[in-house]
């Protein structure tokens, strides 16, 4: 009797083996079937998870001939040798506390100008914020900023923060940042219209922030030009649920936030 192999792929057919590479952190890949490109920054479970230059993080599935490694395909396999793990963060960058409880609140306080600052403090902050103690209440706006300072009443052991859209020099807000004096008053401020301008444009996949014409109610203006529905609130969502981290913000709000967060809690 006559043998046959049973493989009856013709062998012009069959495709040539490819290399197995293990999935060792900051291997830096591609993903055939998306085009995503990135490293490797965790290998779980028969997959991968990728960082591209943005931050931004996808799982593949560690399939056969899966991945681009130099442009040339490869097999991606889980590393012979288990990598040591690393200190998990929060959201803002710092190292995270497993189980930590939140603080009793401090006397001081970090005033925000409008919810929507109050809520993306909040999403990249907020675990940093109840290990310290630290409460941040918003302020529908800064036009009784004086009279706002003088009702908390700081002192050494209550200082005030407070955080406000489009301070830079000659506004109205610099002008009334201006009338308030004291050492246990902190006041700073991004240089951007609306908060919304401090999530970077890459983290919404836009090129960047389209320019609204004078007069024109900013943010209807930035939901037209971008041809999103004319519903403010959901636009905001939409940008919130964008952020994952301190990467997918300016630095500008960056600084200034952990700017007040250290004058608020220093000794």
């Amino acid at each position: 009797m006559r043998s046959y192999n049973p493989d009856l792929t013709p062998p012009w057919k069959r495709s040539a083996p490819v290399p197995e590479v293990p999935a060792d952190p900051d291997l830096v890949v591609e993903e055939v079937s998306t085009g995503f490109c990135g490293a490797v920054i965790r290998c779980e479970a028969g997959t991968v998870t990728l960082e591209d230059r943005f931050g931004k993080h996808r799982v593949f599935p560690m399939e056969p001939r899966g991945f681009l490694l130099e442009g040339r395909p490869v097999t991606l396999v889980r590393p012979s040798r288990p990598a040591l793990s690393l200190p998990s963060r929060t959201a803002s960058g710092s190292i995270a506390v497993p189980g930590a409880r939140a603080r009793v609140a401090r006397a001081g306080r970090i005033y925000v100008e409008g919810r929507h600052d109050a809520e993306l403090v909040e999403r990249v902050w907020g675990d940093d914020l109840r290990i310290e103690g630290v409460v941040v209440e918003y302020l529908e706006g800064i036009d009784d900023l004086p009279a706002v300072v003088a009702e908390f009443a700081p002192a050494p052991d209550a200082r005030l923060g407070v955080l406000v859209d489009h301070l830079v020099e000659g506004s109205k807000e610099s002008r009334l940042a201006a009338r308030v004096s004291s050492p246990d008053v902190l006041i700073v401020g991004h240089p951007y219209i609306d908060v919304w301008q401090a999530v970077k444009p890459a983290a919404l996949g836009i090129p960047a922030w389209p320019t609204v014409p004078r007069g024109q109610d900013w943010k209807t203006g930035i939901c037209h030009a971008l041809g999103w529905p004319p519903n403010t609130g959901a636009a905001w969502q939409h940008i919130l649920s964008r952020v994952t981290s301190y990467k997918d913000l300016e630095p500008e709000l960056l600084g200034r936030v952990e700017e007040l967060i250290d004058f608020v809690t220093a000794p």
